[in-house]
Order: structure tokens, then C-alpha cells, then sequence
């Protein structure tokens, strides 16, 4: 069984610097996980514990039933694909994926038989002579994903793979490493720091914060229901909305007021039975941009309120507009439907959906409520 399971584990260097926190979690069988986060979050240094190229400062690793925090890399069963491709210049293509059987005194034909398998999951059969100069950087990141596949690991990794390509690559090679997921049923972890790549590859994200797990959950989960700012603002792009303010009212009628009073949202008491404890204190308010709409608004069905702005920014993205709005120091932006708006400098009214608002405790950074917001529509 590839399962891979971290337990406490915790990184130092220097005797100072602490890389990763009590780090906790489990990659099932088969399972696809990224680890996602900030430049200098600890994701990179996770995957490298896991790969056996960092020493673990404590804690325990294992991977299927064996604890490995001694084990050497090579023993490890793993195969790691790195954001530099790694491959030989002087090689071909297939000398490159044959290379590692070889130092591992595979037979011949066993050899031919497994980089052909390889080339042909990964439609590279044609260049297989071509040396890597001769090669784009798809093709190349082609070929370094090969040279793992061939070696048939329990468990594959990968460090940012994509990094180096560009945009239009960057989408077409994240689908060929989920289809390929799909066909191998391989376990997979995964570190990127573009939270896209996160929510379109992973069953399950790891979100990562100055070497602390901030929240597990997968992707749906984390865009839905974010444990805390951190991730609210992290996940989805354009981000979430944050709005300072406070709860005011009693039991039976509860208001959101923005500070500087740029608005106001009522608020259903039952929807939002932990926010009575914050009346008189100041909270953040979160909302998606797709979550406001531009006042009048036909189709919206769903509870609404609606706030005069003053109209900033207009953004065409040809199957959508991001509006940009704000009221002294607060600012949202609407991702709304392309149609007539008026013009920057403008008063315009935006529609919340007071059915997709979060609240965060403006002391810890952690959502209020979101259990009991759930309970109480179930």
C-alpha cells in the first residue's frame, strides 16, 4: 500500500529556524494531494522530508507500513519530478527514462518494454531519439515525468513542475498530469504555490502558512468553507472580499456595519447563531465576487441587500467584468455578467447575497459560525 502518513513532524535548521510545525496529515492510497501555499511556507521542505533529501528534526514518516525517516531516498520507493526537468543533455530521450533502470540492473528488455509503456501514456513516442535541446519545455517536462512513470514508485512527487512553462503550457501539461493520475491510480503529492493548480488537480490541498497547516479539506471545501482569512483570501482569484465592521442589534435582528458606515447587511438570526456573542464587537466580513451583483439585477433569487458605491475600476475579461467599487477605505470587487455600467467615478449598487456571507474574528482570523451556519440550514 503507498499510503503516506506525516505525524508531528517538524523541521529546524540551525537550531533556530523552524521550517514546518507539527505538521499532521495522511495521503491515502492512490490519492492526489496538493500542498499549496506562499513562497517560504514550508510545502518544498515537506515534499523533500517525504523524498528523503531533508533530515526530519522530529516526528515520524511513513510510507505503506514502514517508518522511513532513516531509510535512504533511494530506498524509499518514491520518484520525484523537479521543477528544472534534471535531464542529461548529452542522452537522448529514452536514454534519459532508461537511465535509472539501468543503474538499478533491470534486464534489456524490461527496459524497452517500460519506456515504451511510458512514451506512449505520454505521447512521446516520436521524439524518443531527440536529445533534450531539441526539445520544448512541455516535451521536456514531458520526459522528466516519464523517467518517474518508468520506475513504477509507490509514490510519485512533484516540486512545482509547471513553473517554468507558460501560461497556456501551464494549463494543458496540469491536464495531462491529472489524466495521468486517473490512468495510473498512482498516489501523488504535489507542491505548487498557484492555488488554480490546487483547486482544478488535487482530491484533497494541504494549505500552508509559515511552515503551520492552516486547512485540509478539498478543493470545494476550502472555496466554500475557509477556517480562516488566511485561506478565504488565498483560495479563489480574484480573492475573497474582506470588510471591516461590526454586529449591532439584539436576538431578534442582527446588522452588519461596515466601518466608516460605507453599508449595512441584515443579517438572518438563524443563519448566523454565533454571531450574536460578537453584537458591539468589531468582526471581518468575506464575500466571493461572484457573490455580488450589480443592483436590479433580474435573475438574482436568492436573499439580497443592496449598497450604494462609488465605481473605481472596470475590468472587461470578454465573459465577465470585475468591478471595482468602494467607500472611503473600503473597497470590494464584483465578478458580474457583461452589460451596460456606469462610468468610473460614478455612484453604482451592488447586491450581496446574504446567503454567501462569512464572518471572521478580527483578533484570531478564524470564520464564526460556519458549523452552526450549516446545522442551522440542514
Amino acid at each position: 500500500m503507498a499510503r503516506v502518513r506525516l505525524e508531528h513532524i517538524k523541521k529546524i535548521y540551525d537550531n533556530s529556524v523552524v521550517a514546518v510545525h507539527d505538521a499532521t496529515f495522511e495521503v491515502e492510497d492512490g490519492e492526489f494531494v496538493v500542498l499549496v501555499g506562499p513562497s517560504g511556507c514550508g510545502k518544498s521542505t515537506i515534499l523533500r522530508m517525504i523524498a528523503g533529501l531533508e533530515s526530519i528534526t522530529r516526528g515520524r514518516l511513513t510510507i505503506g507500513d514502514r517508518v522511513v525517516n532513516d531509510v535512504p531516498p533511494k530506498d524509499r520507493d518514491i520518484a520525484m519530478v523537479f521543477q528544472n526537468y534534471a535531464l542529461y543533455p548529452h542522452m537522448s530521450v529514452y536514454e534519459n527514462m532508461a537511465f535509472g533502470l539501468k543503474l538499478r540492473k533491470y534486464a534489456k528488455e524490461e527496459i524497452q518494454r517500460r519506456v515504451r509503456e511510458a512514451a506512449e501514456i505520454l505521447s512521446i513516442e516520436p521524439i524518443l531519439e531527440r536529445k533534450p535541446k531539441q526539445l520544448s519545455g512541455g516535451q521536456r517536462q514531458r520526459v522528466a515525468v516519464g523517467r518517474a512513470i518508468v520506475r513504477k514508485p509507490h509514490v510519485f512527487l512533484f516540486d512545482e513542475p509547471l513553473s517554468n512553462l507558460d501560461a497556456k503550457l501551464r494549463v494543458q501539461m496540469r491536464t495531462e498530469i491529472s489524466k495521468l493520475h486517473r490512468k495510473l491510480g498512482a498516489t501523488m503529492i504535489y507542491v505548487t504555490h498557484d492555488q488554480v493548480e490546487a483547486m482544478t488537480m488535487g482530491d484533497r490541498i494541504v494549505v500552508l502558512d509559515e511552515g503551520h497547516i492552516q486547512q485540509i479539506a478539498p478543493p470545494l471545501s476550502l472555496y466554500d468553507h475557509p477556517v480562516n482569512t488566511f485561506v478565504a483570501g488565498f483560495i479563489g482569484s480574484p480573492s475573497m472580499n474582506f470588510v471591516g465592521g461590526e454586529i449591532i442589534g439584539d436576538d431578534d435582528e442582527l446588522t452588519f456595519r461596515a466601518a466608516g458606515g460605507a453599508f449595512s447587511l441584515p443579517l438572518a438570526t438563524r443563519s448566523h447563531v454565533s454571531l450574536k456573542s460578537y453584537t458591539g464587537r468589531g468582526v471581518t466580513l468575506g464575500i466571493r465576487p461572484e457573490d455580488i451583483y450589480v443592483g436590479g439585477s433580474s435573475h438574482v433569487t436568492h436573499p439580497i441587500s443592496e449598497a450604494g458605491l462609488l465605481l473605481d475600476v472596470v475590468e472587461p475579461m470578454g465573459n465577465e467584468i470585475f468591478v471595482y467599487a468602494r467607500s472611503d477605505d473600503q473597497v470590494v470587487v464584483a465578478r458580474v455578467a457583461p452589460q451596460a455600467l456606469p462610468e468610473p467615478g460614478e455612484r453604482i449598487r451592488l447586491a450581496f447575497d446574504l446567503e454567501k456571507l462569512h464572518f471572521f474574528d478580527d483578533e484570531t482570523g478564524s470564520v464564526i459560525g460556519e458549523g452552526d451556519a450549516r446545522a442551522a440550514a440542514a
